[in-house]
């Protein structure tokens, strides 16, 4: 019997301010307990700050590009052979690259010390838009990762 799982995707409505699926899927990360409308306010009030600072009309756009610069292109995946746990290199879907991105951007924000959430995810979002900080290193260490075990690529 096969252990992977059923091969469909949940369905996220957009937002209400934006009317964009992204930002919905992104909304449904941050909130915590239940409470979508604070999650809400923690995101627009980023989108705000985000506005303010880079004096943008449109801070959807670096919203989207940052994930874009976030969202990694291959990964490692363990596989067991013989007695020895090999790490594999493997190419994410589209959809696992950009949920990944999400949540090591919102980590990456909630891990920053003593300013409201709003600033601190507006901040972590501006650094990703610029190619800075703690999650365009990660993604650049999972890509190490991957290059360092392409050795084993056709073990996948």
């Amino acid at each position: 019997m096969s252990r992977k799982r059923p091969n469909f995707d949940r369905v996220v409505h957009p937002d209400p301010k934006y009317n964009d699926v992204l930002v919905a899927q992104c909304i449904n990360y941050i909130m915590q307990d239940g409470e979508k409308a604070v999650a809400q306010r923690i995101f627009y009030d980023a989108m705000e700050v985000i506005a303010e600072e880079l004096n943008t009309k449109d801070p959807l756009v670096i919203f989207k590009e940052a994930v874009k610069n976030v969202t990694p292109l291959v990964e490692v995946r363990s596989k067991r052979l013989g007695g020895a746990n090999y790490q594999v290199p493997v190419e994410v879907r589209q959809q696992r690259g950009i949920s990944l991105a999400l949540r090591w951007i919102l980590q990456a924000a909630r891990n920053r010390q003593g300013r409201p959430m709003e600033k601190k995810f507006a901040e972590e979002l501006m650094d990703a838009y610029n190619k800075t900080g703690t999650v365009i290193k990660k993604r650049e260490n999972v890509h190490k990762m991957a290059e360092a075990n392409k050795a084993f690529a056709h073990l996948g």
